[in-house]
């Protein structure tokens, strides 16, 4: 057996191994001689358990909680030995090695990451289950609220959910019948690849099967009679907001999210949130989009918070407060949306200054005073000053009329590469 590469000089290797639920036997040859070479094991209690002490000699040590902050303290108390991580599955997908990758090139410890994969839980899984990988949508849920499932939740869909738990798919029943997916059929395989694997099939309207805490969920989508259906572009009905007025209405929301022209890892600062259906159909067009809502009013930055746990995207960050006061701190944005507050001083100009060149801001009013303003600003800044009319048919008397909604004057822009207004 050839040895493994060695690191460069000035660095030092460290290498993750994946592994499954079948424990040191479904090891490679490779990742077994790093394993028995180790001076020093690092991994969660599950992982290390897996291992043969007669096969694996070095010192095990388990992860810490929270896991991150402690990885640089970790190495250097350790530097100098022969270190292994070991992991769940496939490192690099949704496990520790992306942490490692990250902490390690911010922290600039000279260490060179080494991978050695195992089957991840989704491609066991989908061997299971006969679905294509390439087809079949993952959601996490280590770590992260259950809530970030409701996005991806249409009628005839399959899904594959990550589990944070045994409590897991109880939590995922209840959320589909929450959003009014009953019927949809739930396949708990637990312990993928391992002596004790098994499969419990039910629906969620009826789910009530106890889990082992190492498990995955196949979900096939099916949505109850009466149930609205929920688009994955922008402009979602106005009755999937709960809100008092405050709301950005479909037709126009739809114009402004294509103004805004989201795209993944972008950062969006909706000011003046109201119900929050800007920055939450801005979350909703990539699951790697941030969104930071401000609102003045408790009652509506509350009324935020709920609404995008409802829709799929509870990593919305709402901020309470005035702005352009509540804008401070907040981190460099790549869009700027303004629906409300265009008259506060010195707001339109702030938010302006936080763009970097590139960057977009699109602003909405109904009244005469803001339009005022927005139409100095695109004198000054250029862009696009549009109006936008909507009208809804509406009974008159016997018969059919036309109801116009208030106008919405729209102001778009970019700034410029070399801004200097």
């Amino acid at each position: 057996m050839s040895p493994a590469p060695s690191a460069p000089a000035g660095s030092e290797q460290l290498t993750v191994v994946g592994i499954g639920a079948d424990g040191w036997g479904g090891l490679s040859g490779a990742a077994q001689q790093v394993l028995r070479a180790a001076e020093v094991v690092i991994g969660g209690a599950r992982q290390l358990a897996l291992l043969p002490a007669g096969e694996c000699p070095g010192e095990r040590v388990t992860w810490p909680s929270p896991l991150r902050p402690a990885v640089p303290g970790l190495l250097a108390a350790h530097a100098g030995r022969r270190v292994c991580v070991l992991a769940s599955g496939d490192p690099m997908f949704y496990g520790i090695g992306r942490t490692l990758t990250e902490v390690l090139a911010e922290s600039g410890t000279g260490h060179r990451l080494r991978v050695l994969p195992h089957p991840s839980a989704v491609s066991y899984a989908c061997a299971r289950l006969g679905w294509p990988v390439e087809d079949t949508e993952v959601v996490t849920l280590v770590g992260r609220p259950v809530e970030n499932l409701a996005r991806a939740l249409y009628d005839g869909h399959r899904l594959l959910v990550l589990s944070a738990g045994a409590g897991t798919p109880a939590e995922v029943a209840a959320l589909l019948r929450a959003h009014g997916f009953g019927p949809t059929r739930m396949r708990v395989l637990e312990q993928l690849g391992g002596e004790r694997e098994q499969l419990t099939h039910g629906v969620a309207a009826e789910w009530d099967a106890p889990a082992d805490p190492l498990n995955v969920i196949a979900l096939d989508c099916v949505r109850e009679p009466g149930t609205a259906p929920l688009s994955t572009v922008p402009g979602l009905p106005d009755t999937a907001y709960e809100h008092d007025g405050q709301l950005t209405k479909r037709h126009v929301r739809a114009a402004t999210l294509a103004a805004l022209a989201p795209a993944p890892g972008e950062l969006l600062w909706d000011i003046g949130g109201g119900s929050g259906s800007i920055a939450i159909e801005w979350l909703r067009a990539h699951r790697s989009c941030r969104a930071v809502s401000v609102e003045r009013d408790p009652v509506r930055a509350e009324r935020i918070g709920r609404n995008a746990r409802t829709l799929g995207v509870p990593a919305l960050r709402v901020v309470h407060g005035p702005a352009p006061a509540a804008l401070a701190g907040l981190p460099t944005p790549d869009a700027v949306f303004i629906g409300g507050g265009l008259t506060a001083p010195g707001l339109l100009d702030a938010c302006w200054e936080a763009l970097p060149p590139g960057g977009r801001i699109v602003a909405n009013t109904v009244t005469l005073e803001s339009e005022a303003l927005l139409a100095d600003r695109y004198r000054r800044h250029g862009g696009e000053l549009v109006r936008l009319a909507v009208a809804h048919a509406a009974p008159v008397g016997g018969f059919t009329g036309w109801r116009q909604a208030m106008p919405v004057t729209q102001w778009a822009a970019v700034k410029p590469p070399a801004d200097r207004s």
